[in-house]
């Protein structure tokens, strides 16, 4: 599944860094890529929306 989120917080490429490896603590073949411009993610992976985002929590960030 690919997802595309909004995520106000992130700031820069370690926002990102940090979101990506939270998200592949549980699925180690996701993809995310990011743009601290547009504060967007866009991520590939099996885990569900719910899950994803609730990862991103944890990282610290909250998706809008």
């Amino acid at each position: 599944m690919t997802l595309k989120l909004s995520v106000p917080s992130i700031g820069c490429a370690s926002c990102i860094e940090t979101i990506t490896k939270a998200i592949q603590s549980v699925d180690t073949s996701a993809i995310v890529t990011g743009d601290p411009a547009s504060k967007s993610l866009d991520i590939d992976s099996q885990l569900s929306e719910v899950k994803i985002r609730e990862l991103i929590a944890i990282a610290g960030h909250k998706t809008a």
